[in-house]
């Protein structure tokens, strides 16, 4: 049986996606959103200008020479001079405060000396310590772009520019649920013949990492009504990805794509050549995405990265093409099948080289080795034995905006 390359397979699944439609989020909650329109300054920053430090405002042509002026008053940033400073007169300013009309140098508070309201000043250079006027942005520059993510120093950017909301785009919802008799949930007391369910918290966390709202069906046993119930609920909710954890091979209690029939999703393919993951399967039902996750969960959390990441970032209107990096191996590896591996590894610098060193183990039920991994090393379908010191090509498991 011939197995779906996992390129051809990742770009089955992107292709036809539309970005989501544009909504408003207020900037206090709009961290790590994506922008769907472009923004241009509102005001102009500084609106006047200002002083960069703790000083006093005086006439560049008052102070070519060390002179004595008088003090009129102060500059306080919120609490600007009321008034124009005259030949020979002085204005005791703050950093932030706004520069008095007539004034266009500070001299800092340290080089004066002081005397009553005679102010005695050494000769200084004009418009020095002065933020002028759009120094920073001026209104209507086009500061931030469609497609960026919105990262703290974005935030404050766009909060500056005046916007007290941002058109962002909607998050994907991705709906996950996890099937098996086996399953629990994290706190309840496991039957002699039970586990914890980890794949729908882990999957869920990586969707959020990758800017997707996740939505948590639970756990359905392994029965194609509480499948389909489950399943149905998601497709009447508006969910744009159902995802399916466990259930998806060809054993005898696998019931995920006999309930997909049911339910008029179209199956797209069904299994890929690649390790782990092989049992992958898609589909699409209207303008919702299926994708089923094999139940081991190395292999369910190793598919989420490969291929709902990249999924996440197309509704979001990004660029889905993942950045690949070049390393050096830390150990030897051996030739590979038809299938395309993706060995776990830790990340490293050596004499200032990125080096990947993948786990002597591989086992797909290894959890402990996947929360130690930084990176996949990504193995082609029948590449030869490597040894330690070779380029290998990785994929970092941790989202990074």
């Amino acid at each position: 049986m011939s197995l779906l390359a996992v390129e051809d397979a990742l770009n089955r699944i992107l292709d036809g996606i539309t970005p989501t439609e544009t909504e408003f989020a207020p900037v206090a909650m709009a961290g790590g959103r994506v922008l769907a329109d472009p923004l241009a300054a509102t005001r102009t920053q500084p609106p006047w200008a200002t002083s960069a430090m703790d000083g006093y405002a005086v006439r560049g042509a008052d102070v070519v020479e060390a002179t004595t002026l008088k003090l009129i008053g102060q500059s306080a940033a919120g609490h600007r001079f009321e008034g124009e400073l005259k030949p020979g007169e002085t204005v005791r300013i703050f950093t932030g405060a706004p520069m008095p009309p007539g004034a266009d140098t500070v001299i800092i508070q340290e080089n004066v000396e002081t005397n009553g309201n005679q102010i005695k000043v050494p000769a200084t250079e004009p418009r020095r310590f002065v933020r002028p006027r759009g120094l920073d942005f001026a209104q209507g520059d086009e500061l931030l772009k469609e497609g960026q993510t919105l990262t703290p120093t974005r935030i404050a950017l766009a909060a500056a520019m005046g916007y007290a909301e941002v058109p962002v785009r909607k998050k994907p919802v991705f709906a996950v649920l996890s099937t098996g008799d086996e399953l629990v949930l994290p706190g309840e007391t496991t039957g002699p013949d039970q586990i914890v369910a980890s794949n729908n918290f882990g999957v869920a966390a990586m969707l959020q990492a990758a800017g997707a709202a996740s939505v948590d069906l639970g756990i359905a046993p392994d029965d194609p009504g509480a499948i389909a119930e489950k399943l149905r609920t998601a497709i009447d909710g508006g969910a744009d990805v159902l995802v399916t954890t466990g259930g998806a091979s060809v054993g005898d209690h696998d019931y995920v794509q006999e309930v997909l029939g049911t339910l008029g999703v179209e199956i797209g393919f069904w299994k890929i050549a690649m390790r782990p993951g092989k049992p992958l399967m898609f589909g699409r039902r209207g303008p919702a995405t299926f994708i089923g996750l094999p139940g081991n969960p190395v292999s369910a959390l190793v598919c989420t990265r490969i291929f709902l990441v990249p999924l996440a970032r197309a509704f979001l209107g990004l660029d889905s093409k993942e950045t690949y990096e070049d390393a050096i191996l830390g150990a030897d590896v051996p030739e590979n099948d038809r299938r395309q591996d993706h060995l776990r590894a830790t990340l490293g610098i050596e004499n200032g080289r990125l080096v990947a060193t993948p786990f002597s183990r591989q086992d797909s039920s290894m959890l402990a080795a996947l929360g130690r991994a930084d990176a996949l090393v990504i193995r082609p379908p029948h590449a030869p034995a490597a040894q330690a010191g070779d380029v290998c090509r990785v994929l970092r498991m941790n989202l990074s905006t």
